[in-house]
C-alpha cells in the first residue's frame, strides 16, 4: 500500500468501505490518463490524498444531502467519490455533468465498473442543471470557477434550498469578498482537511430569504 493511500484511509475512515472501489477507479483512471489529460500528470501518483480523500470532504459538509448535482465534473472529482460514499444509502443520486465528451465517456466507465449511483450528463451546466431544480438536495465543484460564478450557475436550485459545497484553493478569501456581494446567501467556511490553505465554502439560502421556490 502507498504512503499517500494509508495516510488518505487513515484521515478518512470513511473512505475504507469503498477502498476496493477506489482501488478500481484509480486503476481506470491511470489507464484513461494515458489517452486523455484527465487530472495534472504530477498528480496521479498521489491520487488517493490529492484527490479521493480531497473529494471525500464535501459529503461530510452537507452529510445529509443524497442527491447531489457536480459542476464540471471532470475526472469526477468530487462528484463520483461522493457517489460512491453514498452507495449504500437508498434513494441515493449524483448528477455528474460534464460537457467534455470524452470525460463523460470516462465517468460513466468508472461509474458502470465501480456501481457508484451516479448519472452522467454530457452537456453544458447551463442546460443540463435547470431540469434538477428541486430535485438536487445539494450542488459541488472543484476547480472549476470562481465562487461567484459557481453561485451564480447554481443561483436556482439553491435558492430552492440546495446546499452548495465548494472547493476552493489558496485564493478562497478573495473569492469569498466577491461572491457576498451577489445577493441574500448564507456563506460559511471549513478549513480544508488535506490543505492547510484550503477552504470548504458551503452555501445555504437563508431560512428567511424571499425566493420563489419550485415545488
Amino acid at each position: 500500500m502507498s504512503a499517500g493511500r494509508a495516510k488518505a484511509l487513515e484521515r478518512f475512515p470513511a473512505l475504507r468501505p469503498i477502498e476496493q472501489e477506489l482501488s478500481l477507479y484509480e486503476t481506470l483512471l491511470r489507464r484513461w490518463q494515458a489517452k486523455i489529460n484527465l487530472v495534472a500528470p504530477n498528480s496521479v501518483n498521489d491520487v488517493w490524498l490529492r484527490h479521493f480523500a480531497d473529494s471525500a470532504q464535501v459529503l461530510a459538509a452537507a452529510s445529509e444531502a443524497k442527491t447531489w448535482a457536480d459542476l464540471g465534473s471532470g475526472a469526477g472529482f468530487p462528484g463520483l467519490v461522493t457517489a460512491l460514499l453514498l452507495k449504500d444509502r437508498p434513494g441515493a443520486r449524483v448528477h455528474l455533468i460534464e460537457s467534455d465528451q470524452r470525460k463523460a465517456a470516462f465517468l460513466r466507465a468508472v461509474s458502470r465498473e465501480t456501481g457508484a449511483p451516479a448519472t452522467v450528463h454530457a452537456e453544458r451546466i447551463e442546460g443540463a442543471l435547470p431540469p434538477l431544480v428541486g430535485q438536487v438536495e445539494a450542488i459541488s465543484a472543484r476547480a472549476l470557477a470562481p465562487l461567484g460564478r459557481l453561485m451564480e450557475l447554481a443561483r436556482k436550485p439553491l435558492e430552492n434550498g440546495a446546499t452548495g459545497v465548494f472547493l476552493k484553493g489558496e485564493e478562497w478569501q478573495d473569492e469569498l469578498t466577491a461572491a457576498r456581494r451577489l445577493g441574500n446567501f448564507d456563506i460559511r467556511t471549513i478549513e480544508s482537511r488535506t490543505h492547510p490553505r484550503a477552504r470548504l465554502i458551503v452555501v445555504n439560502s437563508p431560512p428567511e430569504a424571499d425566493f420563489d421556490r419550485t415545488d
